[in-house]
C-alpha cells in the first residue's frame, strides 16, 4: 500500500500508476489518489470544517471551492450537522466517515484504504460500506485491506488473499469459492470431547472434513444431503446447521487456522 501511495519506493517487480512511473511520478500521482490509514490521523482540536479545509490547502484548492466540496463530503459522509463540532467530541464510526470524507477533498481517481472498518460497530460498519459502495458506482477506484471476509465479499471485484506477504490466490468472491472450497459448509457442533469420535463416522460424506475443538466441518456442494448421511451412521451432533461457503472458509482453507502474527 505504500509502494501504491507513492510514499516507499519498489521493493521488487514493476508499479505503474495511472499511467505513469510512481518513482519519476510520485507528485503527479499522488495529486490524483486518497489515502484513509488504518489509524485515523484528524486533528483532534481543530472542527470537522476545518479538517477538511486544511486537507484542500494541501492540494491547492482555493476557499471557495473547499467550501463547495466540504458540503458535498460531509452530507455524503452524514455528517453536515457536525459541520463546526471538534472532532475530539466525535463517535468512532463519526471519525471514520470524516477520515474517508477528507481522503476524498482532491476527487482522487484511486482510494487507498487500509482495514477502514476496524474497530466499529455493526451499525457504523454498514453505514461505511454503503458509503464505500456509492463511490464505486461513481467511479472510483477502491484499492483496499480488510481482515473482514464479509467486507471483502460486500465491497470488492476482484480480491487477492495473502498469506506471510505474498498472493496464495486471486480472483473475484464467487471464483475464489468455486476453486477453493464447496458450494455449502455443514456444521455439527457435539458435547466437549466427542467430535473425534463423530467424525471416524463421517469419513466420506462430504468432499473434506475439518475437526475443530467445539464442532466438526463437512464441505460438499449438497449440504441437506450430507446432514441427513450422518443421521444414517447414527451421528447425533447437538446442532447442525448447513450454510453456503464464503470467502472466510476460502481464506481459512489457504492460510490455516494457527495465529500468525
Amino acid at each position: 500500500m505504500r509502494m501504491i501511495a507513492c510514499v516507499s519506493r519498489p521493493s521488487g517487480g514493476s508499479l505503474s500508476l495511472l499511467g505513469l512511473d510512481p518513482v519519476a511520478d510520485g507528485p503527479r500521482i499522488r495529486a490524483r489518489l486518497g489515502v484513509v490509514p488504518q489509524e485515523d490521523t484528524l486533528d483532534d482540536e481543530l472542527t470537522v470544517a476545518e479538517n477538511l479545509y486544511i486537507y484542500g490547502r494541501y492540494f491547492g484548492l482555493r476557499r471557495p471551492e473547499i467550501r463547495e466540496r466540504s458540503a458535498r463530503l460531509l452530507e455524503f459522509a452524514q455528517l453536515t450537522e457536525k459541520l463546526d463540532d471538534r472532532v475530539s467530541a466525535l463517535s468512532g464510526g463519526m471519525k471514520r466517515r470524516l477520515t474517508i470524507a477528507r481522503s476524498l477533498i482532491n476527487e482522487p481517481e484511486i482510494l487507498l484504504l487500509d482495514e477502514p472498518t476496524t474497530g466499529l460497530d455493526p451499525q457504523a460498519r454498514h453505514v461505511l460500506w454503503d458509503r464505500l459502495f456509492r463511490l464505486k458506482q461513481d467511479g472510483v477506484t477502491l484499492v483496499l485491506t480488510t481482515h473482514y471476509m464479509d467486507e471483502a465479499e460486500q465491497l470488492c471485484d476482484r480480491i487477492a488473499v495473502m498469506d506471510q506477504g505474498r498472493f496464495v490466490a486471486e480472483g473475484s468472491p464467487r471464483e475464489l469459492i468455486e476453486a477453493h472450497s464447496t458450494r455449502e459448509v455443514l456444521e455439527l457442533r457435539f458435547a466437549p470431547g466427542e467430535q473425534e469420535a463423530a467424525a471416524d463416522k463421517l469419513g466420506g460424506i462430504a468432499e473434506r472434513l475439518e475437526v475443530l475443538p467445539d464442532r466438526v466441518l463437512l464441505y460438499a456442494d449438497d449440504g441437506e444431503r450430507a446432514l441427513a448421511a450422518a443421521h444414517g451412521r447414527a451421528v447425533s451432533p447437538i446442532t447442525s446447521l448447513v450454510r453456503r461457503a464464503t470467502l472466510e472458509d476460502v481464506f481459512l482453507t489457504l492460510t490455516g487456522r494457527s495465529l500468525v502474527e
